[in-house]
């Protein structure tokens, strides 16, 4: 709660052209195979997908595992990011103007800006997964490309220029800040209270 009331001051205090100029310097690189693999990203993690790509990951992890995974992977996911669309909501901060931008993206993106939600969602991915695979062998190897992920979306946002530099930043802290107290809230304390699923030994937790 601290994180949501702390990021909606910052975001109503932002101006919406504040960082303008950095959007634009980075808007600069949309060109060639460069806009066209960072437009494609910006797709590729859009709402519609990332749902998509989540409920596929969680079916994965009930059919290889167990069911109480693929929730645990899921609902830390959405717990971490669907917040962040109240935040837009209330902050309503507006995109870069594109008449300002050397390569603006199309479709015009008309929701608000901050904070960002592809940010929010392919970080809070990459917590929830990291999570997933902290015991096993293959954890450094989720982190370090899930970082590597992370990176190349919020560098990707930028140079399309759809947010300003401070929205992709604030997400990355949100899901950060938020995404630990997810996992809390939802795998340690309310999968236990679920009546259908199978009670673990707490050493499992």
């Amino acid at each position: 709660m601290v994180t949501f009331i702390v990021l909606i001051a910052v975001g109503l205090v932002l101006r919406p052209g504040q960082d303008e100029g950095i959007a634009r310097e980075f808007n600069t690189l949309h060109t060639g195979v460069i806009g066209s693999v960072t437009s494609a990203m910006y797709h590729i993690f859009s709402p519609v997908p990332a749902v998509i790509v989540t409920i596929l990951v969680a079916g994965v992890l009930w059919w290889g595992q167990d069911l109480r995974t693929g929730i645990a992977f899921g609902g830390v996911v959405a717990v971490t990011w669907l917040p962040t669309e109240v935040i837009k909501i209330v902050v309503h901060r507006a995109r870069p103007d594109v008449a300002l931008l050397p390569h603006p993206f199309y479709p015009v993106q008309t929701d608000s800006s901050f904070p960002s939600g592809h940010t929010a969602f392919i970080v809070a991915f990459v917590i929830a997964a990291t999570y997933v695979a902290r015991d096993t062998r293959w954890r450094a190897l989720v982190l370090v490309v899930g970082a590597l992920l992370a990176m190349a979306v919020g560098l990707s946002l930028a140079i399309d220029a759809v947010h300003y530099p401070s929205d992709i930043l604030a997400s990355l802290v949100w899901a950060l800040a938020v995404g630990p107290a997810a996992r809390l809230v939802w795998v340690d304390w309310t999968l236990p209270r679920l009546p259908f699923l199978p009670q673990l030994p707490p050493e499992a937790n």
